[in-house]
């Protein structure tokens, strides 16, 4: 069975990847399920791509197994793709209510409300072989927060084709069309390939 360290240990997000793959012969490990993994990586990069290679560069070097890191943004087109890669600490702090309130409070008033969601994920290799992997969800931003699954900017987010929150939906539902969803699910291919 291949084994695969996360760099991250964001509940929300080990769950999401197990579920998705859980069909695959493979095991999935946070950081902490490994000794000696308690480092940080400062996302200073320009792009989710710059910041998920850092991340699961940090990790390769560490272990011996694959490695994975995401970097997941929020861009809404009204505001020049603000929140983007800083969509974390959007509010100056890791505080995804505050980081909502700063997102509705500068989208007020504004007609286009067109947004999308992206993930991009670095899966490297246990022969050290860099796997860049993306996933895009469309959308728009609600005007009010809705709902109480998910995290982040789950209550403000509606995909493309729903009139729902992805805070709305069930677990179920978000993991068959959110942007890590789609993301995993070009995963998925690359891994049964390897």
């Amino acid at each position: 069975m291949r084994k695969i360290v996360l760099s991250t240990d964001n509940k929300n997000k080990l769950r999401e990847i197990r579920e998705i793959l859980e069909d695959l012969d493979v095991e999935i490990y946070g950081k902490s399920d490994i000794d000696g993994l308690d480092f940080e990586v400062v996302e200073d990069g320009e792009t989710l791509y710059d910041n998920a290679l850092k991340k699961a560069d940090a990790m390769a070097q560490r272990v011996d197994f694959a490695v994975l890191a995401d970097d997941t943004g929020l861009f809404v087109n009204a505001l020049n793709g603000e929140p983007g890669v800083h969509s974390a600490r959007y509010a100056k702090e890791h505080d995804d209510k505050k980081n909502r309130e700063k997102l509705l409070k500068n989208l007020s008033g504004e007609k286009d409300r067109s947004a999308y969601f992206k993930t991009q994920i670095i899966l490297i290799d246990e022969d050290k072989n860099i796997i860049p992997i993306e996933g895009v969800c469309p959308g728009k931003i609600s005007e009010v927060e809705k709902g109480d699954n998910g995290f982040g900017y789950d209550s403000i987010f509606i995909a493309d084709g729903f009139d729902k929150t992805f805070a709305e939906m069930t677990h179920e539902e978000k993991n068959e069309i959110s942007h890590r969803a789609r993301a995993l699910k070009n995963l998925r291919e690359k891994i049964s390939k390897l």
